[in-house]
This record gives structure tokens, sequence and C-alpha cells, in this order.
């Protein structure tokens, strides 16, 4: 019978063995690779932004830039239109993320409760729109009767609340938050909504994180819904909008322009330094909730 020293010793060995170290390679390429399709193409449009427009227009930019200026970015922060349409998203992602929020959280509270009448229907109810959705135009034609076009207010209310965000959010709480808990709360003479702001959100931090930066990020990138409800209102469209025009008014200059080389301004230097100015927020935000978006992942992948 081995003792522990030889234990230990033999886990070493078939660790240090040539099938270990294989497999580790494996992995150490397989996670180069993926990291690398990831961020490549945010370098080359990182390049293509403070690179010379001329150099652009020939197509020499790839990874590193060349001509280093910084002209796109002035020209940014000079359009109004631009800064109006940033305001826009921030402003829309803020309050868009805070009302899912608050939307999850009320309806997945109740429905993870067992004592609850009926959560069984209510469950199958909402999740039944998860899987058979109306499609866009039955989408667009609620959206007019309700008055919601070329209204701020239809660029948030329809899509605020999320029958997967409910899903996870009503695992995790079913997992994190067990009812023995809650009738101790209850039996001290706490109330519901004593025991879901003491208790309930302190306790899922983790996953409301997780559901408000895929809430943050999912509104952010999103501009389909901006394209159909805001036709007239400038003021209102976001600043994925504002791209997506830009973009729609370089393929429409280079169809139309002749393949010379010139100087002047190149629409793929904006559109490029424009991508690099909408993602920067994201990027910034992002490493202070990881910590929290780590936990609330491998709570709906474990305990879920």
């Amino acid at each position: 019978m081995m003792t522990a020293s030889q234990t230990v010793k033999r886990r070493r060995s078939i660790r240090r063995g040539p099938g270990y170290i294989t497999g580790s390679i494996l992995i150490y390429l397989v996670v180069i690779l993926s990291a690398l399709v990831c961020l490549l193409p945010f370098v080359h449009v990182f390049a293509k932004s403070i690179s010379s427009e001329a150099l652009v227009a020939a197509r020499q930019i790839i990874l590193i830039p060349h001509g280093i200026t910084l002209g796109a970015y002035r020209k940014i922060v000079a359009d109004a239109s631009i800064l109006q349409a940033m305001n826009v998203s921030i402003l829309m992602t803020f309050v868009f993320t805070a009302l899912g929020l608050a939307l999850t959280l009320l309806a997945a509270y109740p429905l993870s409760r067992s004592y609850m009448r009926g959560r069984r229907t209510f469950s199958f109810l909402i999740m039944f729109t998860y899987y058979f959705a109306a499609g866009i135009i039955p989408d667009y034609l609620l959206v007019a009767r309700l008055g919601l076009l070329e209204n701020f207010w239809g660029l948030v209310l329809p899509l605020a609340f999320s029958p997967w965000n409910l899903l996870i959010m009503k695992t995790s709480l079913k997992t994190a938050f067990p009812e023995s808990l809650e009738e101790s709360a209850r039996i001290d003479g706490a109330s519901y909504f004593r025991i879901l702001w003491r208790i309930v959100i302190p306790l899922s931090l983790p996953i409301l994180t997780t559901i408000a930066l895929f809430l943050a990020v999912g509104r952010w990138n999103a501009y389909q819904d901006a394209l159909f409800y805001i036709k007239q209102r400038t003021d209102l469209r976001p600043i994925q909008l504002k791209l997506y025009y830009l973009v729609i008014q370089a393929t429409e200059s280079f169809q139309s322009s002749e393949s010379v080389v010139t100087v002047q301004t190149n629409p793929d230097v904006l559109k490029s330094a424009c991508v690099m100015f909408a993602t920067l927020p994201i990027v910034c935000v992002y490493p202070f909730v990881q910590k929290y978006f780590v936990q609330g992942i491998m709570i709906g992948a474990v305990k879920g």
C-alpha cells in the first residue's frame, strides 16, 4: 500500500508525462488562437482609426498603424451629431439596464418560491414567448399602437424584459436563497419587500451583475429597433444607428467613386474611429464587473 508521499510523487510523474505535456500544449494553442480571433479584428480597426487616410484607402493597413494621426477622432469630437448619439446611447443603456434588472428580479423572486400558486403556469406563459416570437411586423404594429414611434421609450420598453434572463435569475434564486432563510426572516417580522432588499439582493449580487452586463451590452450594441422606430427624430438616434448610417454612406461612396488613392477624407477611417469610440465605454466598464460576472456564470453552470 502506497504512502501519502508516494501517491503525491506518482501524481506528479503522471502530470509531467508526455501525454500531459502534449495535452497542455494543445489547450494553450486553442486558447491562444481563440484569443487572437477575438483580438485581431479589434487591433485592425484601431490601426485604421489612427493611420493615414491615404494608406487606409490603399488598403496598406492591417495590424500596424502607419502615418499616425488623430484627425478622425478630432472630427468625432467636433461632430455634434455623434456626441448627441453617444449621449442618447449612454442614457438609453442606463435606463434600459435598470428597468430590465428590476423587472427580471421582481418576476423571478416570486416564481422561484414553491409556495406561490400558479407559478408553473406563469413560467410557462413567459417562456412560451421565448420559443415562439411574433416577428418584426407585429412588433412594429404594437409599438405604433402604443404611440412609441419616434419616442425614447420605444427603445427601452419593448426589449426590457427577457424570458432567458428570467430563467437564469429564477434558477439562481432557488440555489442562493433557500426558502428556510426566508421563513426565518418572516418569523422575525420582515415583509416581502424588506426580505427582497435586505437579503435577496445582497445574496444575488453576482447573478444581478451578470444579467446587468447582458442587458447593457445587448442594448448598447443593438440598432435594428432604432432603425425601425426612429425615422424622423435624428436627436434620438443612438450611436450604433449612427454607425450604421456611416457604413451605408461609406459603401455608397465607395461604389460611386473611382479607384484612385487620394488624401481626402476616407469614410473607412472615420468609421473605424467611430467603432472604437463606441466600444470604449463597454471595454472600460467590463473589468470592474468581471469578478461578479464569472461568479454569476458559475452559479448558473454548476448549481443550475
